[in-house]
Parts: structure tokens; C-alpha cells; sequence
């Protein structure tokens, strides 16, 4: 007894010697939170010394590292016997989940989990100035009442999603700013150049991410989460600066999974919140804007996986340190901080307040999703030729922790999703399968039906992104459980010998990987243009030839090394001379030159959209390619290039006569221009493009029409498109369709089309009856005419290539890649 008592005063000895020397944001950094922007390593390094000075209540984990090679931390905060027993609540909550099993059975009388995400867009950096001051309110020893909530609550503070796009934005602006702060809006300190601090490294949008983790700054960040799964997650950011702040309830659309539970707390959280922004007499706003619809946002993710997601948004993008408003106000940083930092501490309390019920309930939407209800169809079955195309989505169930296998029958039907009916299941050799009877069941309904259900049109994102459109997949919906085996193993690669040469099958972007590797490489590569068979087997337009010839010695060991690490079995050949089809001295097997790749950015080209191009090079493909500022293509020697790429963007430069003729004459001197969206239309303003935009047909009434003001809104969704499926015909035997089936998946964002191509190629095309999936205004539905969407037009001794949508969106749209691989090294040669 006596130990017990001596250790349990040592105990709580250390806790006050400790809380005494915690200190707080000002004794740390020299300032009071608001009057400078706080560099993320000093943010880092605060919540070190705060872990450092109360290990009884805060501990703290490097979860990851982004591009730049920034720490990316989390806190965890609570009372000194939760923290004690922090993994213990983990191991719990995963159990309470259906998640871990392991024979112990779950306590919901654990405390809630509350996850407080800041600043993931870096030009929104006044989260993460709140959460220091988070953090200090936790555990500062004169704050009984945060003591009080702890004892039922573990908070979990990651603060800074995104360090490297924060730097980017502070760097500049304490470069920018004088030694106090300018309101004048018009003053250069509100003014961020391009490409903005908002994005990640590669200028992505995190806040876009969650569910397709395509950049390592989400991948890193969800796999943490989903090792906790809590019952509360609020991503807090900042919006333009003239407006108040939202919080929760979020507007509708709901998507249909969205359970009764998660909407009651959304509005005990709000008037919570609304309790402390009245007292102060701030104004704010709910129920509109921010909906809970796309999947992959920092509140639908934890929303689709049990928890209550919140986004907050304070007013602040672009105000520094502090700007006027439109109301003649002056708005601070410190304003901007002090408003997260209410809105999060108001969170943590209703957490502590509703502990009990959020854990309950949180139990509740697991076992719901295991038992089946309020899900329809059970199972999702994929399949192709290619196991390739099969792994890229097994890979995205793993990244996301739902469970899959391999239907043990093939004697079943469903809905098919390429012949839209209901017809008996066809095994193309490979296949996966997904059942929403599972902890993440409703999840796998939201990634995998086919139109997801939409109560309110006015939504903040794309409406359609049913992963066996997005892969490429042909697939079928069974309305009851499969029983399903274990996935198994892909088949082991095997290299080839040959004194002559390799043939390496064209069927999915990792093809195209190993097509850059080779030309990295200096490998001399060839393509057929045409079908073929050899040795009995046959081979697809798009093959690659690799032939020992002039090729380095160590010709053959880089092949059988990229097939082996991309998993693309080889094949060897022993002559020139083909069972049918060309040989491979015919005009039809193609030379593959390794092209020098160019990407013009800077002002008035989207930053997101060449990010995307940017990322695919330097982490799809690993194949460079050189980054050129659009407003000095002037001075650019572009003769230096093969292959230049216009993404989304407006060009003004080319309004210049000399600098569009300098492009026209790159063109016709052999230069390659791949241009995407509105880059595409920019070359259609030009008569030596050849290109023509369909025009708008529809016909205008010249009756008076009185439109109700207070229907503004509701009547510009008539002409709203934000994101919807449609299936494209498509030339697969065109370069560019290599690889593909003769149709193509694309998610259209506007109604833009392209009059047939003289001396070119209609490579893709939209049909009448096209629709597959989404939103599209009544009015845009009788726009959208049949047109190009995808084609080549030769001009002189070069090619423009058009993409009137982009394939590589947010580099989840999966199937859209390998269009782009082959207009980069196929089409034109």
C-alpha cells in the first residue's frame, strides 16, 4: 500500500513540476499568435516542446514527410491515464469498428475521439496559428474545465496538412510585408503569385485527396487515420476573406449514406458553436455552400467512415496579416485565429459532452455496415485481360482498408455497367471483388455505384466518380453476397533470353512505364502499328518491340528489370518474320524517337491542371520533362523540344502575333503540342489550327422571361455541369486509343465539342446517346452535341493533339493516363 501510495505521489508530483514549465505560444516563439506567420518547423517544434515539458498528456508522432522533406506531425491529447493508455483506446476503437479482431471484446465506454485537421490549403494558414493555441489551452494547468473534458476525450491535433504549400505562402508573404501590415486590399501583400500556396509540392489539391491518395502527403496522412478511426473530424480552413464563418450543419446535398446520428451531431455542434460566436457577437453561416456529396474531402471521408465530419471555414484567403474588408472593417490575423481556435475548443467540448453517444453510435454504423443495412447491392465484381489494370484498384482498397477477394463462382448475374442491364457475369481472366457487408461498407457503395443519388444539385464538386468508369473496368453489381476467396498473388514475371529481340504487350499505363524506363535509358524502342501474331500468339496494336540491333549490350537485363518491377510479362522473339501481320522491317512497325517534353505554366495556365501533368511525368511516367513559364515564350527557344503541353489554362501571350506564329511555326517544323481543356480551345481561336469548337445551336426566345430573383441560384443549375460521366467512341486504332477497347469513360466539366477534323483524326468521339452518370443542367443536356473530344490534327511536318477534357484528373481518373502516355511517345511518330 505504501508503494502504491509513494508511486502515485511521484505521479502526480511530475505531472504539476511539468505544468508548470509548459509554456505557452508567446514564451515560445517571441510573439503573440497574429502578429507574424509561423514557419511549420517552428509550429513542429512548439508541439515538441509542449509533448516535452506534459509527456503525461501529450504525445506526439511524425506520421510522415512531404515532398519537400517536412515533418508532417500529430498531437495526441488527453488526460494522464488515457495517454497512459493510449494504444489500448486505438486497439479499442478498431474493435469497436469490426476492424481488429482478436478476441477481446470492445468497450463503448472508451472516450470519443476528436481529430482537429488544419490547414490543409497552405494560403489558409490562420488554422494552424489556432492550433497552438489549441494545444496550450488543453493543457494549461489553470485550465480546469479542458482537464474536466479530456478525462473523456482523446483530441488529436494535426497541425498542418500541408507544410510545404504553408512555407510557400509565408515565405513569400513575410517577404512581401513591410514592418507593420498593410489593409490596403490592392496592396502587393495580398497578392500571391503564381502558383500560390494553397496546393501541395506537386500543386494538388489535398483537400481532394482524401479517398484517391495519389500524392505521399495523403497517403501518409490516411493511413494514420485509419489506424484510429474517430468519432469526430473537423477540417478547418478559410475562404475569401469578405466572408463570415460557417460551421456545421453543411448544406445538402447529403450523400444517401449519411446516417441520421451524423446529421444530429452536425446541429449539436453548430448551436454549440453558435452559443460562443454569439456571445461575441461574430457572424457566421450554415446549411449552405459546403455539402457532404464527393468522397474525397476532409469532411466526407471521416463522414463515409463512421465518424462526424465538419468542415469550418473562416474568412481569411488572401488578408495577411490584415486587410480592409468590403464593410470597412479591418480583419487580422489575430481575428482569423481566434475564431478557429473558439470553433475547435467549442468542438472538443460537445465531443466530451456527448462522449458516451458518439462511441455508441459510432459502434452502431459499423455493425450496420456489416449486417447490410441500409445498403443495396452487396457485391461489386470487376475484371479484365489485364491483371495490371485489376492491381491499380487493389491497390486503392488497400490505401482505403476494405476488404476484397476474388468471387469463388463465376456462375452469377448483375448489372453490367458497360451494357447498362442486367446480364450474366463474363470472367476476362482477371478479376476482384468488393462486398459492402463489411466495417467499410458504406464506403465501398460510395466508390462503386454506379449514379450516386443526388437530393440537392447545387453541389461544391463533381458528381460522378464510380471507380469501374474511372478504371476502366468492365463490372457487374449483384444484389447478394458472393461468397468471395482470397486475392491472389499476381503471377511471377519471368525473364526472357533472346539474341534477337522482345516483345513487350501494350495493355495498361504500365506498359507506358516501362516504354519511359527504356527510353530513360537510351533503348532503342519500336511500336507496331498494327495486330500481329507470333509464335502462335497474339499481339495488339501498341506492342513494343525491343530488338538487340544497335541496341547497348545491357539491352536485354533493362527489359527483363522494368517488365519485372512494372509486371508485364515479356515475351522473347527470335526473328523478324511474323505468323501474320507485319514484319518488322514494314512500314507499320514505327521507330519510337525519345522525345524532349516541355510544360508551359506560370500565370493564366491553371496551376492545378499543370500540376497534375507535372506529378504524372515526374511520379507516373519518371520521365522529365522541362517546366517553361507561358509568359516567356517570347524568349524560349522551342526548338530545343519535341513535344510541348498546354494544359487548362488562357494564354494571353499568344495574343501576340510573333509569339503565335512562333508556336505555329514549332508546329509546322515538327513540333508535337498536346493541349488540354481550355488550352485546347485557345489553339482553336486560330485559323491555322484547323481546329473548330462546335457552336451553341440551341435557340434563344425573344419573349420577355421574368426570372425570380430569389431562384438565382437554382436557375443557374439549368447550365451547371460540375462533373459528369460520359462513355467517348473511341479509335483504338489510332495511336492514342492503343491499348483501349474501342469506347473510353470520360468525366466531362463543360459542353464544349470540336467540329470534325479535315487532315487529321477524330481519335474520340461523343455520340448522341453518351450520358452515363452525374449532374448535368436541363438546359446543357439539349448543348451538348455530338463532336470531337479527343483527336490529331497534322499540320506541316508537326501534330496538334487535343484533349477537351482531362484525363489526368486529380490523377485518379486511372483510365485516362495511358491516353496521354500514347500522346506523348506514339501519336504523330
Amino acid at each position: 500500500m505504501r508503494k502504491i501510495y509513494l508511486a502515485g505521489l511521484l505521479l502526480f508530483t511530475t505531472i504539476i513540476l511539468s505544468a508548470q514549465n509548459i509554456p505557452s505560444p508567446k514564451q515560445f516563439l517571441g510573439y503573440e499568435l497574429g502578429e507574424h506567420f509561423t514557419p511549420t518547423y517552428k509550429i513542429d517544434n512548439y508541439f515538441k516542446a509542449v509533448a516535452a515539458a506534459a509527456p503525461s498528456m501529450v504525445k506526439v508522432q511524425q506520421y510522415g514527410t512531404t515532398n519537400e522533406g517536412r515533418e508532417m506531425l500529430a498531437a495526441f491529447i488527453s488526460s494522464a491515464q488515457n495517454i497512459q493508455d493510449l494504444d489500448k483506446i486505438r486497439t479499442n476503437n478498431l474493435r469497436l469498428a469490426g476492424i481488429l479482431h482478436d478476441g477481446t471484446t470492445a468497450d463503448v465506454n472508451a472516450p470519443a475521439i476528436v481529430w482537429l485537421s488544419y490547414n490543409v490549403h497552405g494560403n489558409e494558414p490562420s488554422s494552424s496559428e489556432a492550433a497552438m493555441k489549441v494545444l496550450y489551452a488543453l493543457v494549461d494547468p489553470n485550465n480546469a474545465e479542458t482537464k474536466k473534458w479530456l478525462q473523456d476525450v482523446v483530441v488529436v491535433i494535426d497541425p498542418c496538412q500541408n507544410p510545404d504549400g504553408r512555407d510557400r505562402y509565408v515565405n513569400w508573404y513575410n517577404n512581401a510585408v513591410g514592418k507593420k501590415f498593410n489593409a490596403d486590399p490592392q496592396s502587393r501583400e495580398h497578392d500571391e503569385p503564381w502558383p500560390y500556396g494553397r496546393t501541395s509540392h506537386y500543386n494538388f489539391d489535398l483537400n481532394r485527396d482524401w479517398a484517391w491518395q495519389t500524392q505521399i502527403e495523403s497517403q501518409q496522412k490516411v493511413k494514420l487515420y485509419n489506424t484510429w478511426l474517430p468519432q469526430v473530424h473537423v477540417d478547418l480552413h478559410e475562404q475569401e476573406y469578405d466572408a463570415p464563418y460557417y460551421f456545421a450543419p453543411a448544406a445538402q446535398p447529403f450523400h444517401e449514406v449519411v446516417t441520421q446520428w451524423q446529421k444530429d451531431f452536425q446541429l449539436i455542434v453548430g448551436k454549440n458553436n453558435a452559443k460562443y460566436f454569439d456571445a461575441k457577437g461574430w457572424l457566421y453561416f450554415t446549411k449552405q455552400i459546403f455539402d457532404l456529396f464527393y468522397p474525397s474531402y476532409g469532411d466526407t471521408y471521416p463522414t463515409y467512415n463512421g465518424a462526424i465530419g465538419m468542415t469550418y471555414e473562416q474568412g481569411g484567403i488572401g488578408a495577411g496579416l490584415g486587410v480592409k474588408t468590403s464593410t470597412g472593417d479591418t480583419l487580422t490575423l489575430a481575428d482569423r485565429l481566434l475564431h478557429h481556435y473558439t470553433s475547435s475548443i467549442s468542438t472538443i467540448e460537445a465531443t466530451a459532452m456527448n462522449a458516451h453517444k458518439l462511441v455508441s453510435e459510432f459502434k452502431t454504423y459499423f455493425d450496420n455496415n456489416v449486417n447490410g443495412i441500409g445498403l443495396d447491392n452487396i457485391t461489386y465484381v470487376m475484371t479484365s485481360s489485364d491483371q495490371n489494370k485489376i492491381e491499380a484498384l487493389r491497390r486503392l482498397m488497400e490505401l482505403n482498408g476494405i476488404s476484397y477477394g476474388v468471387t469463388s463462382t463465376d456462375n452469377f448475374s448483375g448489372y453490367n455497367y458497360f451494357d447498362n442491364k442486367e446480364e450474366p457475369f463474363k470472367n476476362e481472366g482477371y478479376q476482384i471483388a468488393v462486398n459492402t457487408l463489411q466495417p467499410k461498407g458504406r464506403m465501398v457503395k460510395v466508390l462503386f455505384e454506379q449514379q450516386s443519388k443526388l437530393v440537392d444539385s447545387a453541389t461544391y464538386d463533381i458528381t460522378s466518380w464510380s471507380m469501374p468508369y474511372c478504371y476502366g473496368l468492365n463490372s457487374w453489381a449483384v444484389k447478394t453476397k458472393l461468397p468471395l476467396s482470397a486475392y491472389p498473388a499476381p503471377a511471377t514475371i519471368t525473364p526472357v533470353q533472346s539474341n534477337y529481340g522482345v516483345l513487350i504487350p501494350y495493355t495498361s499505363i504500365e506498359a507506358s512505364k516501362i516504354l519511359a524506363a527504356l527510353l530513360n535509358d537510351g533503348i532503342h524502342v519500336r511500336f507496331a502499328a498494327n495486330p500481329f501474331t507470333y509464335d502462335g500468339k497474339a499481339f495488339g496494336s501498341g506492342t513494343l518491340i525491343v530488338l538487340k540491333g544497335k541496341n547497348d549490350v545491357a539491352w536485354l537485363d533493362a527489359v527483363n528489370k522494368y517488365c519485372s518491377q512494372y509486371h508485364v510479362q515479356p515475351y522473347s522473339v527470335q526473328t523478324g518474320f511474323m505468323d501474320a501481320g507485319a514484319d518488322f522491317g514494314s512500314a507499320d512497325v514505327h521507330y519510337i524517337k525519345t522525345p524532349r517534353v516541355a510544360l508551359l505554366t506560370g500565370n493564366n495556365v491553371s496551376h492545378i491542371a499543370a500540376g497534375e501533368v507535372w506529378s504524372y511525368f515526374d511520379n507516373v511516367l519518371n520521365y522529365p520533362v522541362s517546366q517553361l513559364d507561358a509568359d516567356h515564350l517570347d524568349d524560349i527557344n522551342l526548338q530545343q523540344y519535341d513535344v510541348l503541353i498546354m494544359p487548362d489554362g488562357m494564354y494571353p501571350i499568344l495574343n501576340d502575333k510573333d509569339v503565335a506564329s512562333k508556336l505555329e511555326n514549332f508546329i509546322n517544323n515538327g513540333g508535337k503540342v498536346i493541349a488540354l481543356e481550355s488550352g485546347a480551345a485557345k489553339l482553336a481561336s486560330f485559323d491555322w489550327a484547323g481546329l473548330q469548337l462546335n457552336k451553341d445551336t440551341s435557340q434563344s426566345s425573344d419573349s420577355i422571361v421574368q426570372n425570380k430573383y430569389a431562384n438565382a441560384e437554382r436557375s443557374s443549375l439549368t447550365t451547371f455541369m460540375p462533373g459528369s460521366i460520359f462513355k467517348v467512341q473511341l479509335d483504338n486504332t489510332h495511336p492514342i486509343g492503343y491499348g483501349y477497347p474501342d469506347f473510353y469513360y470520360t468525366l466531362k466539366m463543360d459542353v464544349r465539342t470540336y467540329a470534325n477534323i479535315s487532315n487529321g483524326w477524330n481519335v474520340g468521339i461523343l455520340p448522341a446517346k453518351a450520358y452515363v452518370a452525374g449532374f448535368v443542367g436541363s438546359k446543357i443536356k439539349s448543348r451538348l452535341k455530338e463532336g470531337v473530344l479527343i483527336g490529331e490534327k497534322r499540320f506541316g511536318s508537326g501534330d496538334i493533339i487535343i484533349f477537351n477534357d482531362d484525363v489526368l484528373f486529380r490523377q485518379f481518373w486511372q483510365n485516362g493516363k495511358m491516353l496521354f502516355a500514347n500522346a506523348v511517345f506514339f501519336a504523330g511518330e
